[in-house]
């Protein structure tokens, strides 16, 4: 028996609308980002999805679109665990600043690898597969064995510890991975077998949105 795994990239926060670097800042949904979610937890209400446990991050724009997704889909006391495992990627000094800014100081080619290299990290930050390397061992002992019970398992999370999840579910290359961006708020619904291997992958919405 194969369980569900859907997941949902956080709706827009205050600074990726002001072209800021996030990482482990803590800044709030826009309004776009609540109708993001609220539009990504009704694409799931619609195609009946109900859940057995949710996952998040320790970060409130994650615990936000977790909390209107499970409003939407008629589950808003489901059990819910939040881990800093599932953080957006650390941004490090990077943190805070705007990307044009970031530009001027570093230089247009040295922002560009950090920020879509696969293994070199900002100053004090984290590569994608440094971020990899600390969502991939909670992915498998605390989210998988549930999706391999039987469950239906929600993990409402950031743009790069859900690239991370993909980057294995979907077995992209790092080539790959780098040019995959993924929508605010757009739910994807994979089902697996039991020996954690895709059987079939749903995207609920436009995927175009990504940036």
């Amino acid at each position: 028996m194969s369980g569900t795994l859907v997941l949902v990239r956080h709706g827009q926060s205050d600074w990726n609308l002001k072209n800021l670097f996030t990482g482990w800042k803590d800044p709030e949904l826009t309004e776009l980002g609540v109708k993001e979610a609220e539009t990504g937890g009704q694409a799931l209400a619609d195609y009946g999805i109900k859940f057995d446990i949710a996952f998040t991050s320790a970060l409130k724009r994650a615990q936000e679109t977790c909390r209107i997704v499970l409003e939407k889909v008629g589950q808003p006391d489901l059990e819910t665990v939040r881990d800093q495992a599932l953080n957006e990627r650390d941004y490090g000094d990077l943190s805070g600043l705007n990307k044009d800014d970031a530009r001027e100081k570093w230089g247009e080619e040295q922002v560009h690898i950090w920020r879509r290299s696969y293994d070199v990290p900002p100053p004090g930050g984290e590569s994608l597969r440094d971020t990899g390397a600390r969502v991939w061992p909670y992915f498998m002992t605390e989210i998988l064995p549930r999706v391999l019970r039987g469950e239906t398992v929600l993990v409402a999370a950031h743009g790069n510890s859900l690239r991370s999840l993909v980057m294995v579910l979907d077995r992209l290359s790092k080539e790959e991975i780098l040019k995959l961006n993924l929508a605010t708020g757009v739910p994807m619904v994979y089902k697996l077998n039991a020996d954690s291997t895709v059987a079939s992958k749903d995207v609920l919405g436009d995927m175009s949105g990504a940036h």
